[in-house]
């Protein structure tokens, strides 16, 4: 009995994998937040490229 919760003990598997959800839970709220941003330059950009397309012809 007491190897089984000396082994329990010294596990840190569980852990790692909470700080993996972590890590996927902060990198997923910075996109969401950067967001917004990144889709008005980019509709921006696309804009521009769309006009000097449409000029070339």
């Amino acid at each position: 009995m007491t190897n089984l919760l000396s082994r329990f003990a010294k596990d840190e598997s569980g852990a790692t994998a909470i700080e993996y959800g972590l890590i996927a839970g902060f990198v997923s709220i910075a996109i969401i937040v950067a967001l917004p941003t990144i889709s008005t330059e980019l509709k921006r950009i696309f804009g521009l490229v769309s006009t000097k397309l449409s000029e070339a012809k």
